[in-house]
């Protein structure tokens, strides 16, 4: 793989990227918390991009894989905006958003911020406000506690570090809170959701139907799919929902 491009922000902090040229709409990727532009989904979707001769772009948020910054700097506000600035000034004309986990909410954000760019949204296990409703929800009071005092809270993860939350990104992610008003969105919406996730339950990401204006929003729920997705079979679901939004 060649190396990435590389896009400077107004704030001064650059982002790595991978772009596929080919037929519009630009289908971009929105990866999840602490995920980057290597993950299996981002290079499935590069793959498919290449042989259908589709627009694809992957991306490194702010302070995630080869992109400038720190995570524990990082905010909803800043990782929406990262986003947008692949809409703004490296995609070429309508995109389509696919979001997974926490960036099914950066999409839905940037989705309702260029709604006359984003012709469509692809969503899996998405997490719209997980850090005050999931997150912050589940502290202790002693977490809670570390987090005035502190300022993060370390929260075990997959990876090979922990979670770093920071009070900004909770404050934040507070603020930025969209499940609780309806989202003014009116292009397809496709809701991809593991039957067997864990960190995301059915339940929770299912309240975007209930709030989406779109009158074409599906929720699908794939039997025995974990948070990740990313087996063969969902990958293969994730395409189709695609080529079925491209094909319209």
């Amino acid at each position: 793989m060649s190396n990435p491009s590389v896009f400077k922000t107004l704030s001064g902090h650059r982002l790595a990227y991978h772009k596929v040229d080919g037929a519009g709409p630009t289908v971009i990727w929105c990866g999840g918390l602490k995920s980057d532009m290597e993950g299996s989904k981002a290079l499935h979707l590069h793959s498919w991009a290449k042989d259908a001769g589709r627009a694809y772009i992957r991306f490194d948020y702010f302070g995630h894989g080869v992109s400038d910054g720190e995570f524990t700097d990082g905010t909803i506000s800043r990782w929406a905006g990262d986003v947008l600035d692949m809409i703004d000034h490296v995609a070429d004309g309508d995109v389509i958003l696919v979001g997974s986990s926490m960036g099914g909410w950066a999409s839905l954000l940037a989705a309702t911020a260029r709604p006359k760019r984003v012709q469509a949204l692809v969503l899996i296990n998405p997490a719209p406000d997980f850090t005050q409703k999931l997150t912050y929800a589940s502290f202790s009071d002693i977490q809670r506690e570390d987090l005035e005092r502190d300022g993060v809270v370390y929260l075990p993860s997959d990876y090979d570090e922990p979670y770093a939350y920071s009070k900004a990104l909770i404050d934040d992610g507070r603020a930025r809170q969209i499940l609780d008003a309806p989202i003014n969105f009116d292009g397809p919406v496709r809701i991809l959701q593991g039957m067997s996730d864990d960190v995301v339950p059915p339940e929770y990401s299912r309240r975007i139907m209930d709030v989406i204006r779109s009158e074409d929003a599906t929720y699908t729920l794939v039997k025995g799919g974990d948070h990740s997705l990313s087996r063969p079979q969902d990958l293969a679901l994730l395409v189709r929902s695609l080529d079925g939004l491209l094909i319209t």
